[in-house]
């Protein structure tokens, strides 16, 4: 009989929650011929999409998470034959136990009342807390637990769970009357810093089984052990337990608990008062390290020791500043966690330097506040103030011999400041990589150069092995291989360190292996590494289309292990990779792929074997969107997956062998209510012979006998979201393509290819012929077409205005319009100058200003914004940490006086993609406002009308149509 439950509350949900999210409720009862209505700006937010999936283990049961864009998400506990059904409302962070038999969950609060509380600007202690759920699969009871901060699962080890509980409100009402009592130093840098740490709670092991739970008092940090056997604790005050159930009084010292999960016996492995965290077990279980320090709270900087324990032994002191081997006045770092080697014998770690001591006798105002320039800094004060405290966390991997007497061997240093651990810290040796000679040249570049190095995990000797690299080095699986990609020859390499020798994977290969369609005026990136096989035989590299094997000692020749059938049919395959504990793959098992055909944009799955004899076997194509987001259960051939296409919502499915598949939920029932919209390629030859290709969009009542204005959107390349779900949704800047073509709008969307030097050009060819193509249709109003794009696609809707009067109204979202001054601006977001962009990357001028300023003037709208007779809308915001906002502001003050009608968006505080969901809802409706007034005729709003003056800010927008 089939189980179907509902986790009841207190609070009722609201109709409209019910309406959205109860299984099996039709939202569409009604006639079937009734008309459709179209899209408004009130459906946004019951909009939903699938924001989460798992499988247990043995693969019998999965869940997945519902959100609608505002509100309350409701999460699925289901089993995979659908025999039963738990809907939790709220339920999000949802685990399985390694043993398939539980799945837990938070419970979120309602979201209106969250959002009541942060209106009224209450505390955090003020909030609503969260509560934990708990669903036992072998009867699909629940238990609920009120107030619980956070929760943690074993990785394996069965029905093991840990959780942190809220304080009391009695509790947290006392501790909000010391804040206010000690409110008056909030700006004390110090007192900042002293509230980021963790608050110390109630922590509760529940074995899950049995029902038995302890609970140990001023937790501040917790950690299980890989297999669950251990639960690692630190704590503000130790514990002593009492019975199964209870703990004793508080002790009043500091330290470390490991618990034995099985037997509930608590083991003091430290007992100091001071400050301990970043837990770590080794994966066996039988280690314990940490980090701690015993200084005092207002001593600053504070000296970290390393602490590990053996066997639920007490632990020692294995790294601290006298230590052998570590660098003088360098200390263990706070801001590493410890890892153990995968074999147990060796421990890595963080040392940085020691901190500079804060001189607490300056008086600020009796000094400047300046930032030095210099020519000769690695990177730009702006990148070293962005990663400023990155830098001051920053960490450099050591290591110890647990076989040894405790001596620090350091990896990393000031110069070679990444380190990578080889074969799961087994290796003899660890990749190390410096890019400090090509920091300077990031300023044009972009990316750095880098040498990599063979680093001798016991003496920390370094060898260079890669000098210069423009590209990105892998250590093979076991470590007896370096595979990396060089981008300046468009080759694969492997480096075999039994030999010291190099060896050129791809010659004689006449397949490219580097982006064939890179058009940016840099060298093409690698198509990547698929995966490794076993005992660093071989590895498989990808091409546009198939999968190649290498074999790493040249012992063999290459093999296309897709045997030439992606390129053949123009099918994309990529290796689907399930379990992160398997590096490697066998060569006989059998490989998942995914597919992609370009062509015809369809979606799906393959199946093959690296040794295969045969071309990849077809499980399944349709006509949907793929997002590669398949999941595997992982004792068990059950998968999990979405697909959507542009008519069809998200949905969810269950297989085994991807032909017969189990629907789960189909998202968004209401869409049955309105028009809709259907998607096509188009194609189409430019003006200079070059195939092209874009999609275009039509009402799903779209009637041939009549006119339809069309809106052009466009960046780069879109066609391979044909079968994209386009959820009508109040978005960062871009256009809301669902609800244009809803309420009546055509929308196409070309491809464009960029020749280097000439990007505005470029985008004149492939737009201006695809609106040309499709005007010859008598259903495109020729005299009602506009443009819209956003970032790169603003800056091409600026070119666009100057170079032709033939489009009706525009749209520009955070344009560059002048590339002489943004040449040398900042982005923001990052700190780096902007000169690598025009030089290398996305704006494809391919040479610096002084080499090639005319290019920059023709590629600049600014300079020829005298010929606009379009319409122009800019947004542009002064929080844009990608494009300097006074570009917006550039354009605007020369349409301005050039007495041109132009208006321009500035989103207080936010960025260059809206983020504030209040202003992405506001630009949704100014943005139809602007197309339905010029492609329509619709009477204008007051905002454009007359505008909306700074005195009136806040007070009214402007959205009320004049009469």
């Amino acid at each position: 009989m089939k189980f179907i439950g509902i986790l009841t509350e207190s609070n009722a949900m609201s109709n409209r929650f019910k309406s959205l999210f109860i299984l099996g409720i039709s939202l569409c009862i009604g006639s079937a011929n009734a008309q459709k209505k179209p899209l408004d700006h009130s459906v946004y937010d019951g909009w939903q999409n699938i924001s989460g999936k798992a499988l247990s283990a043995d693969g019998q049961s999965l869940w997945f998470q519902i959100a609608p864009q505002e509100g309350d998400k409701l999460l699925y506990v289901k089993a995979a034959n659908q025999a039963a059904e738990l809907q939790i409302p709220r339920g999000e962070n949802a685990a399985f136990t390694s043993d398939s038999q539980f799945v837990a969950a938070l419970i979120k609060p309602f979201y209106t009342d969250l959002r009541a509380v942060k209106i009224k600007k209450k505390k955090e202690a003020d909030l609503p807390k969260d509560s934990l759920a708990v669903v036992a699969l072998s009867d699909w009871s629940i238990t609920k637990i009120a107030r619980v901060k956070s929760y943690k699962i074993p990785e394996k080890g069965g029905a093991k769970l840990a959780y942190l509980r809220e304080k009391e409100p009695q509790e947290t009402k006392a501790d909000s009357l010391k804040t206010e009592a000690t409110s008056a130093k909030k700006d004390d840098p110090k007192a900042k810093q002293k509230d980021k740490k963790a608050e110390p709670l109630p922590l509760v092991l529940l074995d899950l089984q049995s029902g038995k739970q302890l609970t140990v008092e001023a937790v501040v940090e917790y950690e299980f052990s890989k297999n669950g056997k251990y639960l690692a604790l630190a704590t503000q005050e130790v514990d002593q337990q009492v019975d199964s159930t209870k703990t004793a009084a508080k002790s009043g010292v500091y330290g470390v608990i490991l618990i034995d999960t099985d037997t509930w016996e608590q083991t003091v492995v430290w007992e100091e008062k001071g400050s301990f965290s970043q837990l770590a077990f080794d994966d066996s279980a039988q280690r314990l390290a940490f980090i701690g320090t015993t200084s005092e709270s207002k001593v600053e900087p504070k000296v970290y020791r390393l602490y590990s324990s053996f066997k639920k032994g007490k632990a020692r002191v294995l790294a601290a500043e006298k230590t052998k081997g570590l660098p003088e006045k360098w200390s263990v770092s706070e801001n590493s966690k410890p890892q153990f080697s995968q074999n147990g014998k060796r421990l890595f770690f963080g040392i940085a330097p020691l901190k500079t001591a804060q001189d607490t006798t300056i008086i600020a105002e009796d000094h400047a506040i300046v930032d030095v320039w210099h020519y000769k800094d690695d990177y730009l004060q702006t990148i070293q103030l962005k990663n400023l405290e990155k830098e001051l966390k920053r960490s450099y991997l050591a290591t110890i011999d647990l076989g040894a007497q405790p001596a620090v061997v350091p990896l990393g240093d000031t110069d070679i400041r990444e380190v990578v651990w080889v074969n799961q810290g087994n290796a003899d040796w660890v990749l190390g990589y410096s890019d400090t000679q090509g920091r300077l040249a990031t300023q044009w570049t972009g990316v750095a150069a880098r040498d990599y190095y063979e680093i001798d995990v016991r003496s920390g000797r370094a060898k260079l092995i890669v000098a210069g690299l423009n590209g990105t080095a892998f250590s093979s699986p076991l470590g007896k291989y370096l595979v990396y990609f060089n981008k300046d020859r468009g080759n694969w390499y492997s480096y075999d360190r039994q030999q010291s020798k190099h060896r050129l994977l791809n010659s004689g290969l006449a397949v490219a292996f580097a982006d064939e369609e890179f058009d940016m005026p840099d060298q093409s990136p690698a198509y990547g590494i698929a995966e490794w096989t076993d005992r660093d035989e071989t590895v498989l590299i990808k091409d546009r289309y198939d999968i190649w094997e290498f074999s790493l000692n040249g012992s063999k020749s290459p093999v296309c292990v897709t045997k030439g059938y992606g390129r053949d049919h123009r099918i994309r395959f990529e290796l689907n990779k399930f379990d992160p504990e398997i590096r490697s793959v066998s060569r006989t098992a059998p490989l998942l792929l995914s597919a992609f055909d370009e062509t015809t944009k369809e979606a799906g799955f393959y199946t093959t074997a690296v040794q295969a004899t045969q071309q990849p076997q077809l499980l399944r194509m349709e006509p949907v969107f793929s997002n590669n987001a398949l999941i595997k259960a992982k004792n068990a051939d059950t998968y999990l997956y979405a697909k959507e296409s542009f008519v069809q919502a998200p949905s969810l499915f269950v297989t085994a062998d991807f032909n017969t598949v189990t629907p789960l939920i189909a998202t968004n029932p209401q869409q049955s209510d309105y028009n809709w919209g259907t998607a096509e390629l188009v194609h189409w030859t430019t003006a200079t012979g070059k195939a092209a290709t874009g999609v275009l969009y039509k009402p799903e009542d779209f009637d041939a006998r009549k006119k339809y204005p069309m809106i052009v959107y466009f960046y780069e390349k879109l066609s391979d979201n044909l079968h994209r779900y386009e959820a009508p949704a109040p978005t960062p800047s871009r256009l809301n393509i669902s609800y244009f073509v809803s309420n009546g709008y055509l929308v196409f969307t070309p491809d464009i290819r960029y020749e280097t030097g000439y990007p505005g050009r470029s985008a004149e060819e492939y737009i201006n012929s695809g609106v040309d193509f499709l005007e010859q249709n008598p259903w495109v109003d020729a005299t009602k077409v506009g443009i819209q794009g956003q970032s790169w696609g603003g800056y091409q809707v600026a070119h666009l205005i100057t170079r032709t009067t033939r489009y009706a109204a525009a749209w520009s979202g955070a344009p560059v319009v002048n590339m002489t001054s943004a040449y040398g601006g900042i982005r923001w977001s990052t700190g780096m100058n902007r000169q690598f962009q025009y030089e290398k990357t996305q704006s494809r001028i391919g040479a610096n200003l002084w080499d090639a300023h005319d290019l920059y003037i023709e590629n600049s709208p600014l300079f020829f914004m005298n010929r606009v007779e379009t319409p122009v809308a800019i947004m542009h915001n002064d929080n844009d940490g990608a494009v300097p906002w006074y570009q917006g502001i550039e354009m605007f003050t020369a349409l301005r006086r050039l007495g041109k009608p132009v208006w321009m968006l500035n989103y207080n505080g936010d960025e260059h993609n809206l983020m504030q969901r209040q202003n992405r809802k506001d630009i949704q409706i100014r943005e139809q406002q602007f197309f339905d007034h010029y492609l329509k005729g619709a009477p204008m709003p007051v905002w454009m009308d007359s505008g909306v003056p700074a005195v009136l800010k806040g007070k009214t927008w402007g959205l009320e149509l004049v009469d």
